[in-house]
């Protein structure tokens, strides 16, 4: 440690695929054998020159194609 600061992604390596800067982690689950099980993905971009960019106000679930008040299933 020489004081010298290095640039690093997040902990999981999570980065976006279009700009391919560092996004937040974030849990999904899904039911394996009657239980839910964590599922640690990689989050929306909140780059504003991103191409895939989110807005922080936006909900998670529309960035990732699920549809208010369809029982969280994906639109396909």
């Amino acid at each position: 440690m020489d004081g010298r600061r290095r640039g690093v992604t997040s902990a999981a390596g999570h980065v976006c695929g279009s700009c391919k800067r560092p996004v937040d982690t974030v849990v999904e689950r899904y039911k394996s054998f009657g239980v839910f099980v964590p599922a640690w993905t990689a989050g929306p971009c909140r780059n504003p020159q991103c191409e895939e960019y989110v807005p922080e106000y936006a909900l998670i679930g529309w960035a990732r194609g699920v549809r208010p008040g369809r029982s969280g299933r994906r639109s396909t």
